[in-house]
């Protein structure tokens, strides 16, 4: 039987008010979380990495003019990183300088996706303590308690807070932890692609190959 709409929306207020205050913040992160996990899984579809075989192959052989073509077909990083090198000479330093030129776009957001993961329990416990605070003072008070459940609101709100952060922090963990493994990959590609570029360059000695010295102007970021 489908629920009304109206029902499910007086649910969810219902648990957000027995949660406690720490229940906010904690959908707030929940929202975040998604919108940070959405935008590195669309950059890691669009940055898989296709072309960097051809690009390896290009740059170890010296052929500069292929790479700018392979690598034009392409934006991603490893695109990027390749056009940079054939445009100014595979050297160490212009190696280095493109890499933190397209470093920003391979780590973008792991540090809020990291805190999320380490704020999101801590909101937990908060709300946990306030919910025990609130216990206490109803059984340190001078009125006689006459029904259980005033005591156990608060009990209730330790453990809805405490299970929602640990939510919150657990969806967010696999997702970080998967995209620090592509990130990591993406930086061996990189590496591989300067190494193939800097084979290519002593394989041609001094016979005025592109990957001998720069072509064009500075290292470019997009």
């Amino acid at each position: 039987m489908i629920r009304p709409v109206a029902d499910d929306a007086s649910g969810f207020l219902d648990l957000m008010d027995r949660g406690g205050v720490a229940m906010w913040p904690l959908l707030a992160l929940s929202v975040v979380s998604v919108s940070l996990v959405l935008e590195r899984a669309w950059f890691w579809w669009r940055n898989r990495g296709d072309d960097v075989p051809r690009l390896a192959a290009a740059l170890r052989q010296g052929r500069p003019a292929e790479v700018l073509a392979i690598a034009a077909r392409g934006r991603d990083v490893h695109a990027r990183f390749a056009r940079v090198l054939a445009d100014q000479g595979a050297t160490e330093a212009v190696a280095a300088e493109a890499a933190e030129a397209v470093r920003p776009a391979i780590d973008r957001f792991m540090v809020g996706l990291s805190t999320i993961v380490t704020a999101a329990p801590m909101l937990g416990i908060l709300g946990t303590v306030l919910g025990i605070i609130d216990s206490f003072e109803l059984l340190g008070g001078e009125n006689a308690i006459t029904d259980p459940s005033e005591v156990s609101a608060g009990i209730a709100e330790a453990l809805i807070s405490t299970a929602a952060g640990l939510v919150v922090a657990l969806t967010t963990l696999f997702p970080y932890m998967a995209f620090r493994v592509k990130a990591e990959r993406a930086l061996g590609r990189l590496e591989a692609l300067a190494a193939a570029a800097a084979q290519g360059r002593a394989g041609s000695g001094s016979a005025g190959d592109g990957f001998t010295a720069p072509s064009r102007g500075p290292v470019r970021s997009g």
